[in-house]
């Protein structure tokens, strides 16, 4: 199933994607949770109450992809966990040893933005870089899960652009401040659930490109750390709720790390696409584009 959070008369709704249209959940089936976190915590049943509703969807239900303005698949993330370095060939770009485990640090609710909204290069640098990345969405709770358990956690995955300030992120030991300037994080378009795809997204390629060139080429069975060791590791120290994301870390390629530098500006548009997830795509804008509203992240 392939599930979409888009915007509908100033709020968040859900809506099931068939193939050029989607059902629009909150008038196929009103009495479902309209919020991706519930609706993932409901498990099976839940789905199955979807599956039902998609089936007998009046036509009034029905709207052409193109008419939907996509946010993020899940707006309000409880945790944003991101892995560095979880590609041997990114991790050597960046001069640095491959790590003997995940590297973690995190992102905001802020930062992210959905499919075709623009992600916004701050007025106070020039150095915003791409990271296509494989994103896990979790669906049930857990805390010290065993590794051969751990994919029993994720209720779907999705796609994330980990746009960096490159500068920012290396003013400091740690990298949180580059990572998390408002409106940069790239995420959708939306959410496929684990039966669609191989156990924990494995063997599926990752291309990014930067104005139609391919910048990143890579297969997500290149990860040091695949999602259930990641979910196990995380799990001996935090626990995981549904709706919280764990970002997977970005294969080699990016602009920071050519010769000569490449990162976006104003003007490009940067897709992500995944083998048998789909295409995230953004536009980038200068910081006087961005909207004077509330970010995306902030709808619950």
């Amino acid at each position: 199933m392939r599930l979409i959070t888009f915007e509908k008369d100033g709020r968040p709704v859900l809506g099931v994607r068939r193939k050029d249209d989607l059902v629009d959940l909150s008038v196929a089936a009103p009495w479902l949770a309209q919020f991706l976190v519930q609706l993932l915590a409901g498990g099976s049943a839940a789905m199955a109450q979807i599956k039902t509703a998609v089936g007998m969807a009046p036509s009034r239900a029905i709207i052409p992809l193109e008419e939907v303005t996509y946010l993020p698949p899940v707006t309000q993330p409880g945790k944003i966990i991101c892995l560095g370095l979880n590609y041997a060939d990114h991790a050597a770009e960046s001069r640095l040893e491959k790590p003997p485990c995940p590297v973690l640090f995190a992102r905001f609710a802020t930062t992210l933005v959905g499919h075709q909204a623009p992600l916004v290069r701050p007025t106070c640098s020039e150095q915003f870089d791409y990271e296509g990345e494989l994103a896990v969405i979790i669906g049930k709770k857990g805390r010290q899960v065993a590794r051969a358990d751990a994919l029993s956690l994720v209720g779907g995955y999705s796609i994330f652009n980990d746009g960096s300030l490159r500068d920012y992120q290396f003013k400091t030991p740690q990298w949180t401040i580059g990572k998390n300037f408002d409106r940069t994080g790239g995420f959708g378009p939306e959410c496929v659930t684990p039966d669609e795809l191989s156990p924990g997204a494995s063997d599926l390629r990752l291309r990014t490109r930067l104005n139609g060139i391919v910048m990143q080429d890579a297969n997500t069975r290149d990860m040091i750390f695949d999602v259930a060791e990641t979910i196990a590791f995380i799990t001996e120290a935090i626990t995981l709720n549904p709706g919280d994301l764990i970002v997977m870390g970005t294969p080699g390629g990016i602009g920071w790390a050519r010769r000569p530098q490449v990162f976006m500006k104003p003007g490009d548009v940067c897709e992500v696409e995944i083998e048998g997830i789909g295409t995230l795509r953004n536009p980038i804008a200068g910081q006087e584009s961005a909207p004077s509203g509330p970010a995306q992240g902030a709808w619950r």
